[in-house]
């Protein structure tokens, strides 16, 4: 039924809490995960595909500690956060699966507006299946922010699974 799993990651609590079901529906149906990681490149833009970064994921990001985000894409080294994310995928997704080593994995990180970013890479990839987190944001903030994950369910021609952070996070 999912041979290939589109799961977007920008490192929270969100990305966390939906690794868990990635490792499941990846070992359930034998398919390939997709771990991406967008580098969001809008003038304005923070840099990641989150507007703001879980803490544990700084080093994934190359966010700041002090201000929680890259003021500028064009400080970002592509290769070296697709190395970081290999990484701290396999640690994710694995931690979650009873036998890490059989889920087949693959990782990219993206350069664009996150939802197209990650549609465009749904369709290039025959994404039979996208997980996501999803922050729990409300009120202005969700106004001000968006939703990349409320644009990916709206606009995706795969099914898309969202798993809300745990409230007990602070998202």
């Amino acid at each position: 039924m999912y041979d290939n799993i589109l799961f977007p990651t920008d490192g929270s609590a969100g990305s966390e809490a939906a690794a868990a079901h990635v490792s499941e529906l990846a070992s359930a149906f034998d398919a390939t995960v997709h771990v991406v990681h967008v580098v969001d490149t809008r003038e304005g833009g923070l840099g990641v595909s989150g507007a703001f970064v879980h803490e544990d994921s700084q080093a994934m990001s190359g966010v700041s500690p002090e201000t929680g985000y890259i003021g500028r894409h064009e400080d970002v080294d592509a290769d070296e956060v697709e190395a970081e994310l290999t990484a701290h995928a396999r640690e994710l997704v694995g931690a979650a699966a009873e036998s890490p080593d059989d889920i087949n994995m693959t990782t990219a990180v993206e350069m664009g507006t996150p939802h197209s970013a990650i549609l465009q890479y749904a369709d290039d990839h025959d994404a039979d299946l996208i997980v996501m987190g999803t922050h729990g944001r409300t009120g202005v903030e969700r106004y001000l922010l968006g939703s990349v994950t409320e644009k990916v369910v709206r606009l995706a021609d795969a099914p898309v699974v969202t798993v809300r952070a745990d409230e007990s996070d602070g998202e």
